[in-house]
């Protein structure tokens, strides 16, 4: 955070030790310390908050890119799939005008059915 050397800190010290008191140093050395950690802390917190952010942004943007190329390539099958179907429909087209119409096959005569054999009958009795 601060760039504060060997020679500063000694010289904080100094007066702190001159203003407060011997007596009361250690408390108020102990408070100071406690809410620099809290401070660090809570500019941790604030970073990896930060951090979090930039990387779900980064994601959304991958998203919406990814989202992107895949519209473009149904798009580009759809249309190679239309141009398929069209250029299939015109061939059939142009075979069916192509080919002469045939009569239609000559209708074959039912066959016999079992109904019109005689059954042979017996005249001895079932046992």
């Amino acid at each position: 955070m601060f760039d504060v050397g060997f020679s500063e800190l000694i010289v904080i010290g100094l007066v702190a030790l001159i203003v407060i008191g011997p007596e009361r140093l250690p408390g108020v050395a102990r408070t100071v310390g406690h809410l620099l950690g809290r401070l660090q802390r809570y500019v941790n917190d604030v970073k990896s908050d930060i951090n979090r952010e930039m990387q779900l942004d980064e994601l959304k943007k991958l998203q919406e890119q990814v989202t992107s190329q895949a519209r473009d390539m149904e798009r580009q099958v759809n249309e190679q799939m239309h141009s398929v179907e069209t250029s299939l429909n015109a061939s059939i087209v142009q075979g069916i005008e192509e080919t002469p119409l045939e009569p239609p096959p000559t209708a074959v005569p039912p066959a016999p059915t079992f109904s019109a054999i005689p059954v042979a009958t017996t005249d001895k009795p079932v046992a």
